[in-house]
């Protein structure tokens, strides 16, 4: 082979060699970058942690933030809660629960929910609920459900222990007695008190005593509110009978003024002449006087 052939074939190698070597790096490029320059790939991890501790960070700071928030929130609900009254004054009964803020439509407050409330335990003297002469409907102070609680009756007895009775129900049905009593109901939920009330049961005697005194009260009673009734009726047609002819009657009423004026006038001119005619006899004698002294002259 001659040097110049020899030549020409070397080079051709050698350009086939790189264009090897060029397609092996643009396939595995990524690979062979790594296992070229480790530091290079070192400074990417180095990189990927600080990113991460980073966002590690930024997600610590912001978790109070959304705690804070979230407390500011419920504090807020609180705010725009209310409570209406309780139902009873004593014992327990039931309230609702209102919402100022974020009702529907254009109402400014709605209702979210009624709840349990409760009053102090001693409810002192109640009513019964029903009586006639023979029998009297005694009740518990209790809410719905009325098989949640536990119900204790008793009666009392003065300067003696009270009798527990075998009545475990909300209703007492007690006969009439030659004598009176008195019950207690104690109304327990978990093992706590939370309502007490005591009842007077009267004799059939007393009862026909108190209803025979009654009626004349009632009359009495009665008859004051109609005649307060009628003159507040009275009143009222009056001030609309004189706001619908307010003309007529300020005519009227300036016609009785101007008259009553007229007749202060007469009266004051005739006390006027009568003094004059009273001091008229007392100057005539004065002159008859001196007509006999110029006579006997």
């Amino acid at each position: 082979m001659s040097p110049g052939g020899a030549g020409c074939s070397a080079g051709l190698l050698l350009t086939v060699g790189w264009l090897l070597l060029a397609g092996l790096q643009s396939t595995y490029g990524i690979n062979i970058t790594a296992v070229q320059d480790p530091s290079l790939a070192n400074e990417g991890e180095g990189e990927n942690e600080v990113e991460e501790e980073a966002e590690n960070d930024s997600e610590a700071e912001n978790e109070p933030q959304a705690e804070a928030e979230e407390d500011v929130s419920n504090r807020t609900v609180v705010k725009e809660v209310e409570f209406g009254m309780c139902t009873v004054t004593c014992g327990v009964g039931i309230r609702e629960v209102i919402l100022t803020n974020g009702c529907p439509g254009s109402e400014s407050k709605c209702i979210v929910r009624v709840e349990e409330c409760r009053g102090p335990v001693d409810c002192g003297w109640g009513k019964p609920i029903s009586e006639s002469l023979e029998s009297v409907r005694l009740a518990c102070v209790h809410t719905s459900p009325v098989n949640r609680f536990k119900y204790i009756w008793r009666l009392l007895r003065p300067d003696q222990q009270a009798i527990i009775l075998a009545n475990d129900s909300a209703i007492l049905e007690v006969h009439r007695d030659t004598h009176p009593k008195a019950f207690e109901c104690e109304t327990w939920d978990n093992n706590e008190i939370v309502a007490s009330i005591k009842f007077t049961i009267y004799t059939t005697t007393e009862l026909q005593m108190k209803r025979s005194s009654r009626p004349d009260t009632d009359a009495v009673l009665v008859f004051v509110l109609t005649i307060g009734v009628i003159m507040c009726i009275f009143v009222i047609f009056l001030l609309m009978f004189i706001i619908i002819n307010w003309a007529a009657v300020k005519d009227f009423w300036g016609a009785k003024a101007s008259t009553t004026e007229i007749q202060s006038e007469l009266s004051s001119v005739r006390y006027k002449d009568s003094t004059c005619v009273d001091q008229s006899p007392t100057e005539i004698p004065g002159h008859e006087d001196d007509a006999s002294s110029e006579w006997n002259e």
